[in-house]
């Protein structure tokens, strides 16, 4: 067999390194968005959180005709955890010394604690907020 006859198969170190390149400019796209996707999936369990545990505080004020701060007792809510299901968030509640008024504040953990959003936050008229740095509004 001459040389001019011979078929070479594969890829050249070019082709490879052109097909590397690409990939990683793909891959530092998808990664961010991947990452803010998985951070906003998981500030439902926040919100769902909140809004729970609000309707729990409307169910108490009915009956008692004030707002507790206490959540896991039976003299309180007598809820199971504040802890969400997932465990990115911790519910806390700041009640006004005339149990006339609350705040509830869903505080993110662990790999949640880098959302822009950060605490998340519901009162006894409905009002919802943020305190993070996220300028679009679409925390709630």
């Amino acid at each position: 067999m001459s040389v001019k006859n011979r078929t070479h198969s594969g890829f050249t170190l070019v082709e490879l390194v052109v097909v590397m390149a690409i990939l990683a400019i793909i891959a530092a796209i998808a990664l961010p968005a991947y990452q803010n996707y998985v951070l906003r999936a998981r500030r439902v369990e926040g919100r769902e959180m909140l809004q729970r545990i609000a309707s729990a505080q409307e169910r108490f004020y009915t009956n008692r005709n004030r707002y507790t701060d206490d959540l896991t007792t039976n003299a309180g809510l007598n809820l199971a955890t504040t802890t969400s299901e997932g465990g990115y968030y911790v519910v806390g509640v700041l009640v006004a010394a005339d149990g006339q008024s609350y705040t509830l504040t869903a505080t993110p953990q662990g790999a949640q604690s880098v959302d822009q959003c950060a605490n998340l936050t519901v009162n006894n008229v409905g009002a919802r907020g943020f305190s993070g740095s996220q300028t679009n509004g679409k925390c709630w």
